[in-house]
């Protein structure tokens, strides 16, 4: 749970993992000046996931965590500086008798547990998955409700398998949600590895709209992990990706085994400490963790991608051909208009990839179905602020003229927030 402003270290990794689904969104499809192929699945569609790691919580209230798939750690943390102490057995992990995990953070000592500071003023609950289950590549995915208040950090992370061989950061951490108690409506997903830990993690946020709170309601919170690339999602919202381009020449530490881990910290460099506003007792509430394969692409179902008036994102006459314009219609539920968001940072319909014409990068340059390639004109990220933006040109997905007239083309434009650059994925 290195996240970006903490010193961190590893005593044991504790995360959930969930189901990650890639992020789906649909275009409406219309009639363009493109040639009217018929819209075919040019692409290999890769074997459907298998489920390699479940746990949906079901059990007796009061009952501890399955020991066959996590374990238990025990203690405090005092390289974060964290002010709670990790109980074993069921003190502060168990099973609601309604599906879920509750991992409760109490203001309490009942066993005079020691601390980095002194006498602890607060027990919690850390889980692990280390020597029990790894995994290398795939969709890992956690549905929880977070608790409020300053002071608290609930995570949900990685591991890698060789950190008792290599150390840490060498091990390599993906995180998959943090959050700190003084941000309640934003989250956070980080990779720490040799030369970008702790505080200098790469990273980014993850923000609800209109001020809602995390600890309000469940949330899923995934990664869809494949060689040299790690995407982010909330609820099916991607957010961020990253390649070894990210890390400036270190080494990318996520090409080999990984466990989980879920924990609920009390204060720490990060999230500061509790203060006379925090009440206790706070609970994280884990709904299920869910892991599955596949470190290729999914099957493209494809989802909406609707903006400006409700209209949806869609390639033009339904066609394939490499150059079709893209372009905003009513939304009519076709092929023309079922859109994945993928691990490798591409948006997909009909097979091809949504590209920036000729890799330009200036204002003004129209986007088009293409051939996927790999290049830099075909990356994409999905912003907690529901911008699409191209990072090599950095520059968002934008209606041409703020026209919501159908067969309105799109175009790459500097980012400004207007209504034609905000677009509802997967909608």
């Amino acid at each position: 749970m290195d996240s970006p402003r903490r010193t961190r270290r590893l005593l044991h990794s504790v995360l959930s993992v969930l189901t990650l689904a890639l992020v789906t969104t649909a275009l409406a499809g219309g009639g363009g000046p493109a040639p009217a192929s018929a819209a075919t699945m040019s692409e290999t569609a890769a074997a459907a996931a298998v489920t390699t790691f479940s746990d949906e919580f079901d059990g007796s209230a009061g009952s501890a965590v399955n020991g066959s798939k996590w374990q238990i750690e025990t203690g405090d943390n005092v390289n974060n500086h964290e002010r709670q102490y990790y109980t074993a057995g069921n003190s502060n992990a168990a099973l609601d008798g309604q599906g879920h995990l509750v991992i409760t953070a109490r203001k309490e000592n009942p066993n005079n547990y020691q601390c980095w500071y002194g006498t602890c003023q607060y027990t919690s609950a850390r889980l692990n998955t280390s020597g029990k289950f790894t995994q290398t590549y795939g969709h890992v995915e956690a549905r929880m409700k977070i608790p409020r208040g300053q002071g608290m950090w609930p995570a949900f992370w990685m591991l890698g398998d060789d950190i008792g061989q290599v150390g840490w950061p060498n091990s390599g951490e993906i995180d998959i949600m943090e959050n700190v108690g003084f941000e309640p409506s934003t989250v956070h997903g980080t990779l720490h590895g040799p030369g970008y830990s702790g505080s200098a993690g790469i990273g980014a946020g993850y923000t609800l709209a209109n001020g809602q709170a995390f600890a309000d309601d469940f949330h899923t919170f995934a990664i869809d992990w494949a060689p040299n690339s790690v995407t982010w999602s909330v609820d099916g919202n991607v957010y961020q990706h990253r390649t070894p381009a990210d890390t400036g020449g270190n080494t990318w530490a996520f090409n080999k085994p990984f466990f989980l881990i879920l924990n609920l910290a009390v204060g720490g460099y990060w999230p500061g400490d509790p203060d006379g506003n925090t009440t206790f007792p706070q609970q994280l509430v884990v709904d299920h963790v869910r892991v599955t394969t596949s470190d290729t692409q999914q099957p493209e179902t494809g989802g909406r991608i609707t903006g400006l008036a409700g209209k949806c994102v869609d390639v033009a006459a339904a066609s394939s051909a490499n150059g079709t314009p893209v372009q905003l219609y009513d939304c009519n539920g076709t092929n023309a208009q079922k859109w994945s968001v993928n691990a490798d940072g591409t948006i997909r319909a009909l097979g091809k990839c949504l590209d920036v014409a000729s890799g330009g990068t200036a204002d003004g340059t129209v986007v088009q179905l293409w051939d996927c390639n790999g290049s830099a004109a075909q990356r994409w990220a999905v912003s907690g602020a529901r911008d699409i933006v191209n990072p090599q040109a950095d520059k968002c997905l934008d209606v041409v003229g703020n026209s919501s007239a159908n067969g309105a083309r799109l175009q790459i434009w500097t980012c400004t927030g207007a209504a034609n650059q905000k677009w509802t994925v997967n909608s």
